[in-house]
C-alpha cells in the first residue's frame, strides 16, 4: 500500500522534517548566493540595486525548480 494508509513512525517523522528542512535551507541559500553575486556587480558597475534583484529572483527560481524536481522525483518513489 502506499505511504498515506501507514502510520507514521517517529524515525520516519524526523527524517521527513530533516528532508524538508535541509530543502529549505537549500532554498535560502541559492537566493543568498545569487544575490550576494548580483550585489557584487551592482558594486563593481555601480548599478546598485538591478543585479541584485535580479541575482535573488533567478536564485529563487533557480532554487524552486530543484525543490520542485527533487519533490517529484520522490514522489515516484
Amino acid at each position: 500500500m502506499g505511504r498515506m494508509t501507514e502510520k507514521p513512525t517517529r524515525q520516519s517523522t524526523l527524517a521527513d522534517v530533516y528532508r524538508y528542512s535541509g530543502l529549505g535551507c537549500m532554498f535560502a541559500a541559492a537566493v543568498v548566493l545569487f544575490l550576494a553575486g548580483g550585489w557584487l556587480l551592482d558594486r563593481w558597475w555601480g548599478t546598485l540595486p538591478v543585479f541584485s534583484v535580479i541575482g535573488a529572483l533567478v536564485g529563487a527560481t533557480l532554487a524552486t525548480m530543484s525543490i520542485w524536481r527533487w519533490l517529484q522525483e520522490g514522489s515516484d518513489r
